[in-house]
C-alpha cells in the first residue's frame, strides 16, 4: 500500500506542471472566446463628402492629433478638440478647450456635457458631421489584438474551469499530506476550506451577482490556492498551519473587496466625485504608516494593530490607480494631471522615507505607465526617469544597506554566507534541484530560508512544483497585461481602460521585481509575487487590483 501511495505521489509531481499549462491555456482561451463581433456604436457622417466614420468606443477623443480616436485633418480643429462619450442616459459631447469651439445644431458647447440625439449636426472647425445610428455602417471591422479577435470555437464553461482549478489544489494537498514520507492530513482540511471558498465565490459571482464571465476570477483563485497550499508545509517541524489559514481568510476579504469595487466603479462618473476623497484618504493612510510603522527588515512599512499586522502601502496601490485614471473628458484637464503628479510624488516620497524602496519602485513604474497612457507623451516619462535616477543616487549614498544589496548584485556566489547573496544563492541552488517537475509540496529545503514564502516564493514554487509550473504562473501574470490592453478597446470608459492596463502593469512590474530579484537578475528589493506570496495586505490588494481589469471587460456590466 505504501509503495502504491509513493508511486501515486510521484505521478502527481509529474502531472502538476502539465496540469498548470492546461489550466492557464483554458482560462486564457475562454477569455478570447464568447465575445461579440466588433461593430460601431454610432457613426459620424461628413455632410460634405458623405464619408461615414465609425465610433467604436464609449469614450472617444476627437481632434487633429494622430493619437485621437477620431482624427480630423483640418487646421481649424484643435489637437484635442472635444470628447464624444456614451452613458446610460445617452450620448454626450464635451469641448476640451478647443480654439474654434464645438457646436451642436449651431449652438456652442461649453466645458459641460451636451446631450446628442440621432441626426443632430456637429460642427468642428470647418467640418460638419451628422450623428447617425451604427446600424448604417456595413463594412467589416478587423482587430489585430489576440483577445479582441472573435473565435467561433466553443469556450469551456466557467464551472468546468473551476473544477480544473479545485482538482489542482486537491492534488497539491495530496502531495503535502505525504511529504517527506509523513502521513499528516492537516493539509487536506486546509484544502477542503480552500475549495469551499472557491465554490462559494463562484456561487456569489455567477448566481447572486450574475456576472457574465468567470475567467479572471478563476485565474485569481488558481493563483491564490497555490499560495495557500504552499504555506501548508511552511515551518513543517512544528506543523504550523496558521499562516495558511490567515492567508485564506485574507483572500476571502480580498474577494469581498473585489465584488465591492466592481459595484462601486460601475458608474465611471462616480470616480470623479470620489477622487479627491480617495486621494486624501491614501495620503492619511501613508501618514499613519510614517507615524506608527515599525521597522521590519529595514523598512517601516508595517503597522501593528494588536495581533494583526497591516501594510498600508498595499491598499494605497488601489487608490493610486483610482487617482491616476479618469473619464476622458476630465483626463485632458491640466488640474487633473497636476493633482496626480503631486499625489504620486507624495506616495513615492513617503515610501522612500519609510525605507520601502521596492514598493516605491512599483509605484514609480506604475506612475510612468499611467502618465504615458494618459498622454502618450515621452517627455513626461523621460523627465520622471531623470528625477528617479537622481533620487536613486542619493538613496545609495544615504542608505548603506541598500548599497550593500547593489554590491551583491550579480556577485551572489561571492557572498553565499553574507546578507548580500545568502538568499539569492540558495534560491538559484534549489530552483536547480527542483528541476522541471519539482520535488513535491513540502519536500523542499528553501522553506527553511527566511522570506521563502514571500520575497523568494518564485524559488519555492520552482523547487516544490517544478520550474515549468513556476514559469507558467509568471507568464500568466504577464499575459494579463496583454489581455487588459486588448479588452480596453471595448471598455465603457477611459477610466476602465487606463485602470485595467495600469493594474495589470503593476502586477507585471511587481512580479518581475520579485522573480528577477530572487534570481539575481535584478537587485533583491523584497516585494511580493502577486497572489502567491504570503501576506494578508498583499492578497487583498491583488484582488482589489484585479477588479479594475474585470471592470474593463464589456461583459462585466452587460445585464
Amino acid at each position: 500500500m505504501t509503495l502504491i501511495m509513493d508511486i501515486a505521489v510521484v505521478a502527481l509531481r509529474m502531472l502538476l506542471p502539465v496540469y498548470t499549462l492546461v489550466i492557464v491555456y483554458q482560462i486564457f482561451a475562454a477569455m478570447r472566446r464568447r465575445r461579440r463581433p466588433e461593430r460601431p456604436l454610432v457613426l459620424l457622417q461628413d455632410l460634405e463628402t458623405g464619408e461615414k466614420t465609425p465610433v467604436l468606443f464609449w469614450e472617444n477623443s476627437i481632434g487633429r492629433s494622430r493619437g485621437s480616436d477620431i482624427a480630423i485633418d483640418d487646421p481649424a480643429v484643435s489637437r484635442n478638440h472635444c470628447v464624444l462619450l456614451r452613458r446610460k442616459e445617452g450620448w454626450f459631447i464635451t469641448d476640451t478647450g478647443s480654439k474654434t469651439g464645438t457646436y451642436v445644431n449651431g449652438k456652442r458647447v461649453g466645458s459641460r456635457r451636451a446631450m446628442l440625439n440621432i441626426d443632430d449636426t456637429i460642427t468642428l472647425g470647418n467640418r460638419e458631421y451628422a450623428f447617425r445610428r451604427g446600424e448604417e455602417f456595413h463594412e467589416e471591422l478587423q482587430s489585430s489584438w489576440f483577445f479582441s479577435k472573435v473565435s467561433n470555437k466553443p469556450a469551456i464553461q466557467p464551472y468546468k474551469i473551476l473544477i480544473l482549478v479545485s482538482l489542482f489544489h486537491i492534488f497539491m494537498a495530496v502531495e503535502a499530506c505525504f511529504c517527506d514520507g509523513a502521513k499528516d492530513f492537516d493539509p487536506a482540511v486546509l484544502c477542503g476550506c480552500l475549495v469551499g471558498v472557491e465554490w462559494l465565490f463562484y456561487f456569489v459571482s455567477r448566481v447572486i451577482l450574475r456576472r457574465a464571465a468567470f475567467e479572471l476570477e478563476a485565474l485569481g483563485l488558481f493563483f491564490t490556492g497555490i499560495g495557500v497550499m504552499l504555506l501548508a508545509r511552511q515551518n513543517v517541524k512544528n506543523a504550523v498551519l496558521q499562516p495558511a489559514y490567515v492567508q485564506l481568510i485574507a483572500a476571502v476579504a480580498g474577494m469581498i473587496a473585489f465584488c465591492i469595487l466592481i459595484k462601486f466603479i460601475e458608474n465611471p462618473d462616480r470616480i470623479g466625485k470620489w477622487r479627491l476623497i480617495i486621494m486624501i484618504a491614501a495620503v492619511l493612510l501613508l501618514g499613519i504608516n510614517l507615524v506608527f510603522g515599525r521597522v521590519t527588515n529595514g523598512s517601516a512599512n508595517w503597522v501593528h494593530i494588536g495581533p494583526v499586522t497591516v501594510q498600508p502601502s498595499e491598499f494605497v496601490k488601489i487608490a493610486f490607480i483610482f487617482v491616476g485614471a479618469s473619464t476622458l473628458d476630465r483626463l485632458q484637464t491640466k488640474q487633473n494631471l497636476l493633482e496626480f503628479i503631486i499625489f504620486s510624488a507624495i506616495c513615492v516620497g513617503a515610501l522612500a522615507f519609510m525605507g520601502d524602496f521596492g514598493t516605491a519602485l512599483i509605484f514609480f513604474g506604475t506612475f510612468l505607465l499611467i502618465s504615458f497612457t494618459r498622454s502618450g507623451d515621452f517627455k513626461t516619462v523621460i523627465l520622471a526617469l531623470t528625477g528617479a535616477g537622481l533620487g536613486g543616487f542619493i538613496v545609495l549614498n544615504m542608505k548603506p544597506y541598500v548599497l550593500r544589496r547593489f554590491q551583491g548584485w550579480r556577485h551572489v556566489w561571492q557572498y553565499t554566507q553574507d546578507s548580500r547573496g545568502y538568499q539569492q544563492a540558495r534560491v538559484l541552488t534549489y530552483i536547480a534541484s527542483g528541476g522541471l517537475f519539482g520535488v513535491g509540496i513540502g519536500n523542499g529545503v528553501l522553506k527553511y530560508v527566511a522570506a521563502s514564502e514571500s520575497d523568494l516564493v518564485f524559488g519555492l514554487m520552482s523547487e516544490e512544483m517544478g520550474f515549468i509550473s513556476a514559469l507558467t504562473v509568471a507568464i500568466a501574470i504577464a499575459a494579463l497585461f496583454i489581455y487588459a490592453r486588448s479588452v480596453t478597446t471595448r471598455s465603457r470608459s477611459t477610466f476602465y481602460s487606463i485602470s485595467a492596463c495600469c493594474a495589470a502593469g503593476l502586477f507585471v512590474i511587481q512580479m518581475s521585481l520579485n522573480v528577477f530579484g530572487a534570481t539575481d537578475i535584478l537587485p533583491l528589493t523584497g516585494v511580493t509575487f502577486p497572489f502567491i506570496s504570503a501576506g494578508g495586505s498583499s492578497i487583498i490588494s491583488c484582488w482589489g487590483l484585479l477588479a479594475f481589469i474585470k471592470a474593463a471587460d464589456e461583459r462585466t456590466y452587460s445585464k
